[in-house]
């Protein structure tokens, strides 16, 4: 789970499964892209979360 760590800026540590998480979600969305703005379009139209520990 991502933890964030407080300073001047909010620094999120990720773990090895949400990397992963975030590279399978990536795969699925853009499975059909043909081309970077076309990504573009499929990422910013399916946003993606990670939790957050507290």
């Amino acid at each position: 789970m991502a933890k964030i760590i407080n300073g001047k800026r909010r620094i999120i540590k990720l773990t090895t499964d949400d990397v992963l998480n975030i590279i399978r979600q990536y795969q699925v969305l853009t499975n059909k892209s043909c081309c970077y703005e076309h990504t573009r379009e499929l990422l910013e139209k399916s946003p993606m979360f990670l939790p957050e520990e507290v």
